[in-house]
């Protein structure tokens, strides 16, 4: 199959390939424009040949698709193939595909994928924005969050089609993104979390576990509820975290690496929490001996009453009605892991100790979450420094 090179600019080549007949016997030309980043004219030319033998085996391949004849919604099934579905994790995988599906789609998808414009873009999250956007019936439009989710993912998906050479640059690159309101992260103060406590008291050993080991680790529900035993470390009082679980619908409840890397860490944690762990796997221990060959050894900590993992979201449905029959201020279970982080930058916690327990890729990201906390850490500093002046002063005069 003939093909040939032809150079477009500095570091741009025209690939040009005929193959089969078009009507009236014409003969079929398919063209492809790719950019180099060799440093010499022959590194780029031979950079471009390697690209032209690729183009050529996907037009006999007929895998090839004439970006002109290329839809966005051809593309994003394209995309979903051949990246999203081998790299994204499974849960964010669905929620990408809930958005494409529901909205994305149906309004950007019949566009083909070279003519689409900042503006289409600009005028899909506008549209956002309008009320009745929702689809769970509710009134009003999608929270700013909900639409700046909307943003990434399209700018994620146009940004591999640029990588993939198919169009020449990303049209959601040229208009500013959604701003979202910062919102301080819901926590409990001192004299609440004490309440909890006490609230505690007469609940179940299970769930009194669960909010205790939170609010001395600060892990995520996932991270909790993808705890075995084998990651509780009695001798030397810590957890460790390798795995979380979640729950999607039509696949049920799986075991997934954390969040990410730094998300795998050892945890030291209160002699007491330790206490009440063991207290909690002394009765469950006792609950397997009751349920005997019904009773699947799967190693969680958290079961269900045969011994399969808990439903991921049982903890997260329960939290509320917990709060509201002992009437405490409402939070999510989420906002217990805040809970956590806040009491100890308050408390004087260095920002990085506090970051290697949360699991977070680096401190900033604590920094940027808890800046209510570093404030108020940052006004005790500055009582212990006027008082230490102050009264070294007062002691000298």
């Amino acid at each position: 199959m003939p093909g040939s090179i032809e150079k477009r600019g500095e570091n741009s080549y025209r690939l040009v390939v005929s193959a089969g007949y078009g009507p009236g016997g014409k003969r079929k030309r398919y063209t492809k424009t790719i950019k180099v980043h060799g440093k010499t004219e022959a590194a780029k030319l031979k950079e471009a040949e390697k690209e032209l033998a690729k183009f050529i085996a996907e037009i006999e391949g007929n895998t090839f698709i004439e970006p002109s004849r290329l839809t966005f919604k051809a593309f994003i099934e394209k995309w979903l193939k051949e990246y999203a579905e081998n790299n994204l994790a499974p849960k964010t995988l669905h929620r990408y595909k809930e958005m494409l599906e529901k909205r994305i789609i149906p309004a950007l998808g019949h566009l083909k994928l070279d003519k689409i414009k900042p503006i289409h873009v600009l005028e899909f999250l506008n549209m956002l924005k309008e009320d009745g956007a929702r689809l769970d019936g509710k009134e009003g439009s999608l929270s700013p969050q909900t639409i700046k989710h909307h943003y990434r993912l399209i700018h994620a998906i146009f940004e591999d089609a640029v990588k993939w050479q198919l169009i020449t640059s990303n049209p959601a690159s040229n208009i500013e993104p959604p701003k979202v309101p910062k919102k301080e992260a819901g926590y409990y103060n001192e004299e609440e979390v004490r309440k909890l406590i006490k609230a505690l008291e007469n609940e179940k050993l299970k769930y009194k576990v669960a909010i205790m080991v939170t609010l001395a680790a600060g892990l995520r529900i996932g991270e909790l509820m993808g705890l075995k035993w084998e990651h509780v470390d009695f001798e030397n009082n810590t957890i460790k975290i390798e795995q979380a679980n979640q729950y999607l619908p039509g696949e049920g409840t799986f075991t997934k690496d954390p969040k990410t890397e730094t998300s795998k860490r050892l945890i030291a944690m209160p002699k007491e929490i330790m206490d009440l762990l063991r207290e909690y796997k002394k009765e469950q221990n006792i609950e397997r001996l009751k349920k005997g060959s019904m009773w699947i050894d799967t190693g969680y900590v958290f079961t269900q009453w045969n011994g399969q993992p808990m439903y991921p979201y049982t903890f997260t449905k329960w939290f509320p009605k917990f709060l509201e029959k002992h009437g405490l201020r409402k939070i999510t279970f989420h906002q217990l892991r805040h809970t956590s982080a806040t009491l100890l930058i308050i408390a004087g916690e260095n920002v990085r100790t506090v970051s290697a327990r949360l699991g977070h890729s680096n401190a900033s990201t604590t920094m940027n979450i808890y800046v209510h906390a570093l404030k108020s850490a940052d006004r005790n500093a500055a009582d212990k420094i006027a008082n230490y002046l102050f009264e070294k002063n007062k002691n000298q005069a």
